[in-house]
């Protein structure tokens, strides 16, 4: 597994307002400065190096979080404690008449699912959902009708002694954005398609001066969103996606969570030029490892950059039933055991409301483990790497003086995994399969993700033991 350290300043490499700037992609084997060179995206057995604003050190180490992966995890702070559950101090961001923050209880929320220009059906929607609990609903608007709608149902909503903050969701339409800023509580953008176009997936090249004229369009467009959001008192959300970054981003940064992080640090530090911090981040991702991986990058980003913005969790399209639960399970209720999180959204296939419930149980979850601060004793990792993933492996079988079979190849060096079995096991199959890590239906085994790739005899059953032999011929789909 290849490592490096990669030395700072480097001459192309540019740090503004006192944070990160521009990345580029650097070769383990041999780090070289070309001034103006192409940005270009990176690819396998290279890392993207950037430059922390910390005083403390002029280098950060990363890692490839394993061989061929294009995730990148830093070795530094991404959480206050890897030991125990503390939740991350942030600062307070008004959404209405709602206090978002570390100070203050997980905020929930939802999103409608009916069409915004029908004003009288998404009011009953919205009406619904905050009968149910929900701090905070969140509302589509594509564009210019959609706008007008929203004034209308805010009014309608107020007219029904029902003030739960709106959210507008916006993409590809800044001037939308600006009209709608004037009647909901905060508005969320997508870095990846707010001011650049629609992704055609591209392979792009950049030279530092394009690229710099590329953000300086980013900041034309986005400013005037910026200031309505500080006249009128809104809250707004960077909201990253995974599954829809710019081709600008995809060709140097590629489809990664550092370019999920780079995409909304571009907006965030517009918004603080102007003055501007009543905003939070996300950073969704329908892959609840990607998901985790670029909030944890995020949140080290910003212990270096010295932010405390809170964050907004979620996975996208997490489906229904018990998988959709799940999924967002892994995802968040991870993030809420590292102590990130400030409001969830659980996105299911579903009623609106029906997302309620699960996201009350894991923002429960999340501040009983903050508040008990449940977690271990600080010890030294000697046997995994928490911080990647890596193929288990197996121990392969010792040789025994004077046995016939070599058995130290039946284990292959892949990482396969064998378990020896003996004669006494095979008279109780139901223990065995379990032993095996094999999941039962109707008392027939079939193989889950745990169970042993193979299984080691080191004598056969009698023939006359008709059961023991069955079970040891029985397949285990």
């Amino acid at each position: 597994m290849a490592t490096g350290v990669a030395p700072a300043p480097l001459p192309h490499v540019k740090v503004r307002g006192g944070g990160i700037g521009l990345t580029k992609s650097v070769d383990f084997a041999k780090v070289l400065s070309v001034p103006g060179a192409p940005r270009t995206g990176s690819s396998r057995g290279r890392a993207l190096v950037v430059r922390s604003s910390s005083t403390e050190s002029d280098t950060m180490e990363l890692e490839p979080a394993s061989e061929g992966s294009p995730l990148l995890v830093p070795r530094q702070k991404y959480c206050e404690s890897i030991h125990q559950t503390r939740r991350r101090k942030t600062r307070t961001v008004m959404v209405g008449n709602v206090a978002l923050g570390s100070d203050h209880p997980m905020r929930i929320q939802t999103m409608t699912t009916s069409d915004t220009k029908d004003v009288a059906k998404t009011v009953e929607e919205v009406m619904r959902i905050a009968d149910k609990g929900a701090d905070f609903v969140r509302i589509t608007v594509q564009g210019k009708k959609e706008a007008d709608a929203c004034f209308e149902i805010k009014n309608t909503l107020v007219q029904k002694n029902y003030n739960i903050p709106l959210v507008a969701d916006i993409h590809f339409a800044p001037t939308v954005a600006l009209r709608v800023a004037e009647c909901f509580d905060k508005i969320r953008v997508n870095p990846g398609n707010f001011a650049d176009r629609r992704a055609q997936f591209e392979k792009l090249e950049y030279t530092e001066d394009d690229y710099e004229k590329e953000l300086e369009h980013i900041e034309k467009v986005f400013s005037p969103l910026v200031e309505k959001c500080k006249k009128y008192g809104r809250a707004m959300r960077i909201g990253t996606n995974h599954g829809s970054l710019s081709d600008r981003i995809m060709s140097y940064y590629g489809d990664s969570p550092r370019g999920m992080v780079e995409s909304a640090l571009e907006f965030a530090r517009i918004c603080r030029n102007l003055d501007f911090h009543n905003f939070v981040f996300s950073m969704k991702a329908s892959n609840p490892v990607v998901m985790v991986q670029a909030y944890r990058l995020l949140v080290a980003e910003m212990y270096n950059l010295g932010w405390d913005y809170p964050l907004h969790l979620g996975v996208t399209e997490a489906g229904e039933g018990e998988d959709g639960r799940m999924k967002s399970a892994i995802g968040i209720g991870t993030l809420l055991m590292d102590g990130l999180g400030d409001t969830i959204r659980v996105s299911l296939t579903e009623p609106p409301e029906e997302e309620i419930d699960p996201c009350r149980r894991l923002a429960n979850l999340g501040t009983q483990a903050a508040n008990l601060q449940i977690g271990v004793a600080p010890f030294e990792e000697k046997h995994r790497r928490y911080f990647d993933f890596q193929r288990r492996s197996g121990q392969l079988p010792l040789q025994k003086e004077g046995e016939a079979v070599d058995y130290r190849g039946v284990l292959h060096r892949d990482g396969s995994v064998l378990m020896s079995v003996s004669l006494d096991q095979l008279k109780a199959p139901e223990l065995l399969y379990r032993s095996l890590a094999a999941k039962l239906i109707v008392g027939m085994p079939f193989k889950d993700l745990a169970t042993v790739d193979s299984i080691l005899l080191r004598e056969l059953p009698p023939v006359e033991d008709a059961e023991a032999v069955k079970t040891c011929t029985q397949k285990i789909s």
